[in-house]
């Protein structure tokens, strides 16, 4: 009989939530989570899920082994921070300058040792494996972690036949999933453009090629690849979101930078905007008398979501949760490196309904006050495992093959 792990998570909701508050309190950036991995193995040796480490820097690998050969299923967590000075007052805020569980990777981390904890007290009663992947580096685009960890040989061993995660998602009441097929996040590119002109008296500008003149054009220029180059049914996002140059008020700059980001889901839209972007950037510096140096980073690709799986996702939450718990969802236009992991993989990421119940304490991912509703921490623990157990099961009965 197949494991029904509802309510199964009462038990250590507890465990799960102080796991989660000392990693706010504690958080570490990318590349520099070698506290959180030690407190991630010991929690894993806690329970006896044999594991390895040291995947991309800090990554760990933890395997279940069930009742005999089977499928072998991946769920993956991300655990790093952002440099970001926390606001939020809770007393389990963190204790470290200038860094913050802004994202919730905190909570993903503790969810899926939660989600350990409850594929190993049952394992006897599934076939396969679990792999538990702790992912570094999420928030480090355009490299991030996956494909790190993928590069050191972290599925060397145990290649999973699908993988899945979740995000916490500020956007959704707390006992509501938010999946579809196909886009669910969007694929991140990222520049930066230094514009040279050439400087000297602001009373005299016809001796001087104006930097910020330039950029002015080039930025109002920009908008024109989304809004007439891009087809109007497909999604992208062009923004400047950094602008810097100038020494005085009554100097001609000669010299200003621009950042940014790209934002897509279709390859092909992503390479128009690309393609446009230099042409753009190059021909007006070049017809204003100036040089554009650019750096243009492809960051990850689109977040794209097997259907069969998401299908599961939905069919699991439903049953977990009740039918009305995954209403309808757009896709985001945020970069995610889960991505890097679908690419080689079939699989689903979803969003766990994290709101609070007072919406004017509530701010969006990224942000010094964001906070979760920990009451969803237990329903995100017995889904990701429930979503574990039902993907083992179905494929066991298509003979291990992914099925549309």
């Amino acid at each position: 009989m197949k494991p029904v792990l509802k309510g199964k998570g009462k038990h250590i909701e507890d465990a799960v939530i102080a796991f989660r508050r000392e990693l706010h309190r504690y958080p570490e950036l990318s590349g520099e989570e070698y506290e959180t991995s030690k407190k991630i193995q010991a929690k894993l040796q806690e329970i006896g899920i044999p594991y390895t480490a040291g995947y991309a820097g800090t990554g760990i690998l933890g395997v279940i082994e069930g009742n005999g050969p089977g499928p072998t299923v991946a769920l993956r967590a991300d655990i790093d921070a952002l440099p970001i000075q926390e606001e939020t007052g809770l007393p389990y805020a963190s204790q470290v300058q200038g860094k913050m569980h802004a994202c919730g990777h905190d909570a993903h981390t503790a969810m899926l040792w939660g989600a350990g904890s409850l594929l190993q007290a049952c394992k006897d009663r599934w076939p396969g494996k679990v792999l538990m992947v702790f992912q570094p580096a999420e928030e480090f685009p355009p490299i991030g972690g996956a494909q790190p960890m993928i590069h050191d040989g972290v599925f060397a061993e145990h290649q999973p036949d699908c993988i899945f995660a979740q995000h916490v998602w500020p956007g959704l009441p707390v006992g509501q999933i938010g999946v579809r097929p196909g886009p669910m996040m969007g694929a991140s590119d990222r520049f930066e453009v230094v514009i040279e002109g050439r400087g000297g008296h602001a009373s005299m500008p016809h001796q001087t090629v104006d930097a910020i003149v330039v950029a002015n054009a080039i930025i109002t220029n920009l908008q024109t690849i989304v809004s007439r180059n891009v087809n109007p049914l497909d999604a992208a996002v062009l923004t400047v979101g950094r602008i810097e140059g100038g020494v005085s008020h009554n100097v001609v700059a000669d010299k200003v930078v621009l950042e940014g980001t790209v934002r897509t889901f279709k390859p092909e839209v992503k390479q128009k905007v690309k393609t446009q972007f230099f042409s753009v950037v190059e021909g007006m510096a070049q017809a204003m008398g100036a040089r554009a140096l650019i750096r243009y980073y492809d960051g990850y690709p689109a977040t794209e979501n097997h259907p069969r799986w998401a299908e599961q996702v939905r069919q699991t939450a439903r049953e977990l949760l009740g039918p009305e718990s995954t209403p309808d969802v757009e896709p985001c236009l945020g970069g995610e490196d889960f991505s890097g992991f679908l690419l080689h993989y079939p699989g689903a990421y979803y969003w766990l309904g994290t709101g609070l119940d007072d919406q004017s304490k509530q701010f969006p991912l990224h942000d010094p006050r964001f906070q979760i509703d920990e009451r969803a921490l237990v329903i995100g623990t017995e889904l990701l495992a429930q979503v574990a157990v039902d993907a083992i099961f179905h494929l066991a009965e298509k003979g291990g093959q992914t099925v549309e």
